[in-house]
């Protein structure tokens, strides 16, 4: 296995454990286990609200200059 696979699978793995602890504990427990994966897998912009902010301003920054290229 590789060293990237590895990464990969560690960081799905932490989105799972994420995404559980959030339907059984987690704030959004009245929400069903598909809610709380799809935010386990983002997990580190949950944990870090600034990086959701910096990862938006990038990909808007991207949406607009791919219509100015076209």
């Amino acid at each position: 296995m590789s060293k990237k696979a590895k990464i990969i699978c560690i960081y799905l793995a932490t989105g799972v454990l994420f995404a559980l602890y959030g339907w059984l504990f987690g704030d959004n427990s009245y929400k069903s286990f598909a809610y709380n994966l799809g935010t386990g897998i983002v997990w580190p912009i949950m944990l870090f609200p600034g990086l959701g902010k910096i990862l938006g301003a990038g990909i808007l920054a991207l949406f607009v200059g791919l219509v100015l290229m076209s």
